[in-house]
């Protein structure tokens, strides 16, 4: 067997870091040799984890206001990243793609690691070539700190590569309660956040036209959902060491 990739876990004692730990020691081509966490971990940062351990890529499942500060500290040291954690803004994913290229390693970042929920991705890009409005519904666990979610709005983006606007037709519209008609991201599409106890992670994309409404939607019933595709992010990036954004990017 070839040389097994060195795997670090950061935001290891979290629900998704302990789903990531169990699939990299399930993985035969890898080897977890540490576990970062601010609460409790095996080690408190990056920096500590790199000094004690040769690491080759990090799994980052933290938080929005430290994904960008960990991301940098990897890709200025030698450490290829898989990013699951949302929140970045779209002039730092830009940095960090400059970052990869120029020190030549891996940076992949999904906003969602399920297969279904990249799908459901796509399949909204597909529906944006037919369909001029349409707006998004995301819906997660009342412990998610950022909104809207990643996913929706990299569906958002996906489907603005589609189509110019999405509120084609719409009256003038005026708000009696501001936020009524939720955040509008790229090309005008309207992004609806929702937070309760009792979900995971689900979204629908509705799309409307003159008699017809399709509804594109995909729920995450449990965490191990994402590792298959968290798994396959690591590979690709171990070989491939380039800068990626977004699972529908490497998948077959």
């Amino acid at each position: 067997m070839d040389k097994k990739i060195n795997i670090a876990v950061c935001g290891a004692n979290g629900k998704m870091g302990q789903e990531v730990i169990k699939a990299v020691n399930a993985a035969d081509d890898m080897n977890l040799v540490a576990c970062v966490d601010i609460n409790n971990g095996q080690f408190s940062s990056i920096k500590e984890a790199k000094e004690a351990n040769k690491i080759d890529i990090l799994i980052d499942f933290t938080q929005p206001a430290s994904i960008y500060e960990n991301a940098l500290f990897c890709l200025n040291n030698g450490i290829s990243i898989v990013i699951g954690t949302t929140g970045l803004k779209d002039d730092q994913i830009e940095e960090l793609e400059e970052l990869s290229k120029k020190n030549n390693l891996g940076c992949l970042i999904a906003p969602n690691f399920s297969t279904g929920a990249v799908l459901m991705m796509m399949f909204a890009k597909m529906a944006s070539k037919y369909f001029k409005n349409a707006e998004i519904i995301e819906l997660h666990h009342n412990q998610k700190k950022d909104a809207p979610s990643g996913t929706a709005v990299k569906t958002a983006l996906m489907m603005s590569e589609e189509n110019e606007s999405f509120i084609n037709g719409n009256c003038p519209e005026k708000e009696t309660l501001v936020g009524a008609r939720g955040a509008e991201a790229y090309n005008n599409i309207h992004i609806h956040s929702v937070r309760l106890p009792g979900y995971i992670a689900s979204q629908e994309v509705l799309f409307g036209s003159s008699g017809q409404i399709l509804t594109i939607r995909h729920d995450s019933m449990n965490r191990e959902c994402y590792m298959p595709g968290v798994i396959m992010a690591v590979r690709y990036i171990n070989e491939n060491k380039r800068f990626v954004y977004g699972l529908e990017n490497i998948m077959d």
